[in-house]
């Protein structure tokens, strides 16, 4: 099979893969959206399918007081004797967790709490033991990647947590997954930060305590020195073996709007290395260490891409995701229309306003939508967080409607166009492109243009944080508004 790059496109960033029953399983970070930790499957590690999320409810994760980029981070997925366990950070409370479940497609357990700090907790079965592995500081205030042993049913600590590895001196060490490969312990991790500097690193050692001995030519992977390169920020990643025997690392990473212009906006991605083990256990991957755009591995199959999202073949429950915890009263949702019951609480607002999101998944393309409401405001927001979002709408002002594009960039809130239509719905458009989007409504059969706004002002190297722009759908000022014949193509 030939594949290209990245595997799984738009924010799904940090993820984390094990295999069980002939299958792999794979989770990535949520943050502030909810349902929480988007969970997937696949038979190729190449087409990957989203079949749920692992917290589902809000017993299980707190999102409140999330603010854009806290909330749900890093997750780790485990299968062991039947079961299979995330653990993750939630960072708006300040505590790790895990999850667990025997149905990989039904619920999960609540929460278990571990007494370890840090964030990118991960777990490791061996022998009869778990340990519990996140990067922070032990219990004699040493930082670095910290290990305690627990006992899995009640997460209780049965060892000090002590640090085992300082990493390879790169800057935010994180990341942390440990592995027993034939008879000793692989300790990979990440350095360097998310962003262009970021790099997979690894460690090995007899002990699951280490002492831990750097791989010489660390770091393993990363595309931090390709300049003039699409794929950037390569990192944060974890391990998995093919049945053939062939490992893979898979890893996030972030496509650049153009080799010669460092912004991303459609957040970090996923994307798959061939890993190559050598006589003396040490590995390598991918280009000399750098990831590619292609790979043809020994694998059967071919490399499936959705295109087209709409409505009808895709889930509520599984493609699309609220901002924290929605009140669900406000929506009605099926495969001809969501009706969305707008309320005071708005796109700029620390809450949980009438929003309803796919991600953006590739850079080209166009979004479609038919809209109507009744009063207030609503449309299609392209949302990078409560202060970088653009909003193509209609609303409603003493008893007249108007087609809107409102450009929100940090402290500036620009009304770019507005123009009257005389009934109270319209098509909305959205073209996508590299640099730019373009905004135009229909109504009445005339086609109005509404201008451009650069795709680099919703990046996050302008807006900061670690998510990427979702496609959402939104109502404000306690309204009704209808959504038909929504569309998402990609060229």
């Amino acid at each position: 099979m030939i594949y290209k790059n990245p595997v799984v496109k738009g924010f799904y960033p940090d993820p984390s893969v094990c295999a069980a029953n002939g299958r792999y399983y794979m989770v990535c970070s949520s943050f502030q959206f909810f349902p929480g930790v988007p969970l997937f499957e696949s038979t190729d590690l190449v087409n990957w399918k989203q079949i749920g999320h692992c917290l589902t409810r809000r017993s299980q994760v707190e999102l409140g007081n999330a603010v854009s980029s806290g909330g749900v981070y890093a997750p780790t997925i485990r299968y062991n004797n039947g079961t299979f366990y995330m653990v993750t950070t939630n960072t708006s409370v300040g505590r790790n967790f895990y999850i667990s479940t025997t149905d990989i497609c039904g619920e999960w357990s609540e929460p278990v709490f571990v007494d370890q700090g840090g964030i990118d907790p991960s777990l490791l079965f061996d022998d009869g033991h778990v340990y519990f592995i996140s990067n922070g500081t032990d219990d004699e205030g040493n930082e670095g990647i910290t290990q305690c042993e627990i006992d899995i049913s009640t997460g209780k600590k049965l060892s000090p947590s002590r640090t085992i590895w300082k990493g390879s001196g790169g800057r935010y060490l994180e990341s942390p997954h440990m592995y027993r490969i034939n008879d000793g312990y692989i300790l990979m991790a990440a350095e360097g930060g998310t962003e262009y500097g970021h790099m997979i690193t690894y460690a090995r050692s007899a002990s699951v305590w280490g002492e831990f001995e750097g791989y010489k030519n660390n770091p393993v992977l990363t595309n931090r020195n390709l300049g003039g390169f699409e794929i950037q920020g390569v990192g944060h990643g974890d391990l998995v073996q093919a049945p053939d025997g062939n490992w893979f690392i898979l890893h996030l990473g972030f496509r650049q709007i153009d080799r010669w212009m460092p912004y991303h906006h459609l957040g970090r991605e996923v994307f798959l290395t061939p890993v190559h083990f050598g006589n003396d256990g040490w590995f390598t991957a991918g280009d000399n260490g750098t990831t590619a755009h292609e790979y043809e591995i020994g694998i059967e199959g071919v490399q499936n891409e959705k295109k087209v999202w709409d409505l009808k073949n895709t889930d509520p429950a599984v493609d699309w995701c609220f901002m924290r915890h929605p009140e669900t009263e406000n929506y009605e949702l099926s495969g001809e229309r969501f009706i969305l019951h707008g309320t005071d609480k708005t796109l700029d607002d620390i809450a949980s306003p009438t929003f309803i999101a796919l991600r953006q998944k590739d850079l080209c393309g166009t979004i479609k939508c038919s809209i109507s409401l009744d009063r207030g405001e609503a449309g299609v927001t392209l949302f990078m967080d409560e202060q970088q979002h653009y909003d193509l709408a209609l609303r409603c002002e003493n008893g007249r409607f108007e087609a809107v594009l409102k450009l929100n960039i940090g402290d500036i809130k620009h009304v770019q166009k507005s123009v009257p239509i005389q009934d109270n719905n319209a098509v909305l458009e959205i073209e996508m492109s590299n640099f730019v989007y373009h905004f135009y409504v229909t109504s009445r059969g005339k086609k109005y243009d509404l201008g451009t706004a650069q795709t680099k002002y919703l990046s996050s190297e302008v807006a900061s944080g670690f998510t990427g722009v979702m496609i959402g759908l939104y109502a404000q000022q306690e309204n009704t508004a209808v959504f038909t014949d929504f569309s998402v193509s990609y060229d």
